[in-house]
């Protein structure tokens, strides 16, 4: 669908050079000498290259359809995952690489959000937190400042995240899917 350059927001998919690109950022700059235009940062959906492109103000662009779909994740499948529609209860299989960096906080029973285009699956999204548990942790060193507040954990899905002092192994934490930062203890359930 061709829509004014203006009109590009952040997320959306467009078609360029005939391949499928995924706006990062977006800038509207006015220069004091010509006429406006929108600098845009996409990322390819295919290879994952970046690249920066301006658009005039007033030029049309081809912004394709995304569609999205709940799913659930079932389990791996060497190089694939496979996932339930919750709504025709049929399996599907998606390479692993759609999942991103997030892939290690995949379990069994999730709920995940898959964007198609063109009838093409082209990401998977996680819960944004999920609750991990810490595999090992660095002790406090008596007479830590507060200043130098987080240490290195790593978390049984091998992720390695920076934790408050306090967090000790075994216990059970919330993180970022997106950027895997620590935000809060888990809730126990007791």
């Amino acid at each position: 669908m061709k829509t004014n350059a203006n009109s590009i927001r952040i997320g959306n998919v467009i078609e360029f050079q005939n391949q499928l690109w995924k706006v990062i950022k977006r800038e509207h700059v006015k220069p004091g000498k010509g006429g406006a235009y929108i600098q845009v940062e996409m990322k390819n959906i295919v290879t994952g290259n970046k690249t920066n492109t301006r658009f005039a103000s007033s030029e049309d662009v081809e912004v394709a359809f995304v569609e999205q779909k709940n799913m659930q994740f079932q389990y791996f499948d060497q190089e694939e995952i496979v996932a339930m529609d919750m709504e025709s209860f049929e399996s599907f299989n998606f390479s692993k690489k759609i999942v991103g960096e997030a892939l290690p906080f995949l379990t069994e029973g999730m709920s995940i959000r898959i964007e198609y285009c063109n009838d093409k699956p082209i990401s998977i999204f996680l819960p944004e937190q999920v609750n991990a548990i810490i595999a090992q942790a660095d002790s406090v060193v008596k007479g830590q400042t507060a200043s130098a507040s987080y240490k290195p954990a790593i978390l049984e899905n091998g992720v390695r995240v920076m934790v408050p002092p306090f967090i000790e192994s075994g216990e059970e934490i919330i993180v970022n899917t997106e950027d895997f930062i620590y935000v809060s203890r888990a809730k126990s359930s007791s």
